[in-house]
């Protein structure tokens, strides 16, 4: 007769082989036999495996206990929360590139169409040309783009056809979150297609975060299955790691290239004129403005913080990593875009013949004095024009050489 020990409770096994049983093929259940004579081990008789308890035939006698949060973890296994953040990974992805793509429909045409200000059809064709005139493997990996497959006589028509497809794509996935390998490819081929004809007006940062994003977002997917993913799809470790890592290098960078800059960074000097150099204030801004100069610095030592250490809690864990995000979110204050409006008096009979720009020096409004008893948060003064005048037809020869359209005067 051997003792076995099942989940802290002895059981008898009537048995002729005195061995080391090993686990049953179901899983779940560890044992051990203990005999004052050690012996090689053997497989064990059928009658001593019909005799224990089992979790199939009696959860609750043999204690067994389905793993939890804390055993998955332990194992390397996603837990059913980071299966959820998968899920929501890839409608955030998608919320993403559904608005660039709307974007890209909306204006594309005006920056890069036949009639737009670098046209991509001539973009190309410069590459082309710089390759021997053809569109060679070189070309190629020069700008990859799906654009030299087509025709370039109506390249309007060619943008909208990609920005309406990858919109309604990501559309698609955003709304029934569904989505697959094969889909999630297409849209990143489509707006690196994009992309890579953009020139200067798609040469930030944020579009190629935008493109690993959804790079890193196709291996997130099952490759055929078109269906909603379960919550008990596991992630990969790799992706999620990946988009770890893509966090880090964003804020870190964003931290290092203004330590790298002006001084005041080093002098914490930087949040002292802030206020009235940032492009659109908002209603506290006039406050802070004139917080005290220990403030300043704290804003300017909190900004150092937030994104020269805490990038590194993504690499420490779940606890430290939620902490991560949080501090992000918190951090992520705004920016307004500066808006330039080229404006003239209405109804003037004149043609706009130059182009001119003014500079100006704000100030914000005293508490109390006149100014800000009339509303006006700050003050506005004329240092004087920081653009000579220019004539239309001085730009002709410079339009004609790019075969771009001369703007007719309004």
């Amino acid at each position: 007769m051997n003792v076995a020990t099942v989940n802290g409770r002895p059981e008898q096994c009537l048995c002729a082989h005195s061995s080391t049983l090993s686990p049953l093929p179901s899983g779940g259940l560890q044992m051990s036999l203990y005999t004052k004579h050690p012996q090689p081990p053997l497989p064990a008789p059928a009658s001593c495996l019909l005799a224990l308890p089992t979790a199939a035939s009696d959860p609750e006698a043999s204690g067994l206990t389905p793993p939890g949060p804390q055993d998955l973890q332990a194992l390397g296994t996603p837990t059913p929360r980071e299966t959820q953040q998968d899920v929501d990974s890839v409608c955030a992805a998608h919320c993403n590139i559904c608005v660039a793509f709307l974007v890209a429909f909306q204006q594309n045409k005006a920056l890069i169409g036949d009639r737009g200000l670098l046209p991509c059809r001539l973009y190309l064709r410069s590459v082309q040309q710089y390759f021997q005139g053809q569109a060679s493997w070189d070309a190629w990996s020069y700008a990859p783009t799906l654009f030299w497959l087509l025709d370039w006589a109506d390249m309007n028509f060619n943008l909208d056809l990609f920005a309406l497809l990858g919109l309604g794509i990501s559309a698609f996935i955003l709304v029934t979150g569904c989505a697959n390998m094969i889909l999630m490819a297409v849209l990143w081929v489509l707006y690196l297609s994009l992309v890579n004809v953009g020139q200067v007006w798609y040469s930030f940062g944020w579009e190629s975060q935008l493109l690993e994003t959804g790079f890193l977002g196709i291996f997130l997917c099952p490759l055929w299955t078109l269906s909603r993913l379960p919550k008990s799809t596991p992630p990969s470790r790799i992706v999620l790691w990946g988009f770890r890592w893509l966090i880090f290098r964003i804020m870190l960078g964003a931290g290092l290239i203004k330590v790298r800059g002006d001084r005041c960074w080093w002098d914490l000097t930087c949040m002292d004129f802030h206020y009235e150099t940032q492009p659109v204030p908002n209603p506290l801004a006039y406050y802070l403005h004139r917080s005290p100069w220990w403030l300043h610095r704290f804003e300017t030592l909190g900004n150092h913080v937030v994104e020269l250490l805490v990038p590194f809690l993504v690499f420490l864990g779940r606890r430290p990593c939620l902490l991560h995000g949080v501090l992000q979110i918190l951090f992520q204050v705004g920016h307004g875009w500066v808006a330039t409006l080229v404006a003239r008096a209405p109804g003037c009979p004149l043609s706009c013949r130059w182009v001119r720009g003014e500079h100006y020096r704000y100030q914000f409004s005293r508490p109390g004095g006149r100014h800000a008893a009339q509303g006006k948060w700050w003050l506005r003064r004329r240092i004087g024009p920081y653009f000579p005048p220019l004539r239309l037809e001085d730009l002709r020869d410079y339009f004609e050489a790019r075969e771009w359209p001369l703007p007719q005067p309004i």
